[in-house]
């Protein structure tokens, strides 16, 4: 098994004590941190799948993620310099109203995974702190709006119009328990994700277009 092979296997298993050192293994071996780092997106890729489908559960996504996330501090300084790592910054944050973070957190590794840097507003965001942290962090380009509950809908629909006003040239992807595919584009979402996985997908696709 190669080197990559290993790392993949290992993300994919959680195993955060090993991957660093497979990482270094691996760099040791030649292998650019660029191969490495897409090797680990696409082990969470597969994660991602496997939770979808019911296969796994939240806890082993969240081992996986960490396992990801050790062998990313590893590359970090190796890829600094190299500009095309970073896919653009990505704010994330859950609607007014709600309180919940789990599957924030869970698409912010995600989405971070595929190669975004991440700024994190928490919950129970208003609208117009989505709108300050566009103006305030650099480069971003998209915006992750989450709501977990029925009754946070309409401040969904809020959220994603006031983004959409003040900054047009952003992306917005909206995703939870209640929101389907046609409300996101009701509410003029740019793209919707039913699960971290796919959230992590279709955030690099609506960038890279």
């Amino acid at each position: 098994m190669s080197k990559i092979a290993e790392v993949k296997a290992k993300v994919e298993a959680g195993k955060s004590k090993l991957v660093p050192g497979l990482v270094q293994e691996a760099l040791d071996a030649g292998a650019a941190p660029s191969e490495i780092l897409q090797a680990m997106v696409d082990s969470m890729g597969v994660v991602g799948d496997k939770f979808s489908s019911g296969e796994i559960f939240v806890p082993e996504m969240l081992i996986a993620a960490k396992a990801m996330s050790k062998g990313v501090e590893v590359l970090k300084p190796l890829m600094a310099g190299d500009g095309s790592t970073s896919l653009g910054t990505c704010v994330i944050g859950t609607v007014a109203g709600d309180l919940h973070d789990i599957g924030k957190n869970l698409v912010s590794m995600m989405i971070e995974s595929a190669g975004f840097d991440m700024v994190d507003l928490g919950v129970d965001v208003p609208a117009d702190n989505f709108v300050k942290a566009v103006n305030d962090n650099d480069q971003v380009v998209l915006v992750a709006c989450s709501g977990l509950l029925t009754t946070t809908m309409p401040a969904l629909k809020e959220a994603v119009q006031t983004i959409k006003t003040a900054c047009p040239d952003v992306k917005v992807i909206v995703g939870g328990a209640p929101v389907t595919p046609e409300y996101a584009s009701e509410v003029g979402a740019d793209g919707y994700a039913p699960d971290a996985g796919s959230a992590a997908v279709k955030a690099k696709e609506l960038v890279t277009v």
